[in-house]
């Protein structure tokens, strides 16, 4: 969309704005802490290689707390649908 003009002489003016404005590129640098991008394959082995040992035990320490945090109501209600099936006289 085209920017229109302000007309009204008293009405705020918004600065310029510079349309055809394009971004510098890297490719051309030679500072030293451009680095050349690796590949998400890349990026992905060297944080299995490196942080993902580190992390393991405690990621699994949250693991297993979820796991029988989540397992004791489940063990209750069957017990207690067992219970009611026992006092019914169904059979």
């Amino acid at each position: 969309m085209k920017p229109t003009p302000i007309t009204d002489q008293n009405a705020r003016q918004f600065p310029l704005v510079d349309y055809h404005y394009q971004s510098v590129t890297l490719d051309t640098s030679v500072s030293c802490c451009v680095k050349p991008t690796k590949s998400l394959r890349d990026i992905s082995r060297d944080y299995f290689e490196t942080e993902a040992n580190y992390d393991f035990l405690s990621n699994a320490a949250v693991f297993g707390t979820l796991i029988v945090t989540a397992a004791v109501p489940i063990v209750s209600g069957a017990a207690a649908v067992l219970d009611l099936v026992r006092a019914l006289p169904l059979f």
